[in-house]
């Protein structure tokens, strides 16, 4: 047995569940332990927790995409999403358009094109994909 694994095994059986996402409950378990890890650490990157709490996510987020279908959102639902999070009202983005065009993309009867959705994205720092 090489040097790391000794040094490694009797630690493992502590840490392993939080490598391990096999379920609904190591799921939410493991949620649970990133929020906690967020609270403490946050975004400095210089924290001894900080790669752990990453590593946390991108496990955590590789469940979701197996395991979690996502409903389809149009670029409508989106900009609705967005608006709420924003506090904003439909005369708020004009660079849209007028408050009618805003409107009627909300509702459905008109598509946002290109332009609209480069400058939204420029707007809200998003990408472009997320109202196509």
């Amino acid at each position: 047995m090489s040097r790391i694994i000794r040094e490694i095994q009797p630690h493992w059986t502590v840490i392993r569940p939080y490598f391990s996402i096999r379920s609904e409950a190591d799921y939410d378990r493991a949620v649970a332990q990133l929020n906690e890890l967020l609270d403490i650490v946050g975004m400095d990157e210089d924290h001894p927790m900080y790669e752990f709490m990453d590593t946390l996510s991108t496990l955590i987020h590789a469940w979701e995409e197996e395991n979690i279908a996502m409903p389809p959102v149009s670029g409508a639902d989106v900009l609705r999403y967005l608006m709420e999070e924003h506090g904003l009202r439909q005369v708020d983005l004009p660079e849209i358009g007028s408050q009618g065009v805003v409107s009627e993309i909300l509702n459905g009867r008109r598509e946002l094109n290109m332009r609209q959705i480069r400058a939204l994205a420029r707007r809200f720092h998003v990408s472009p994909a997320v109202f196509i």
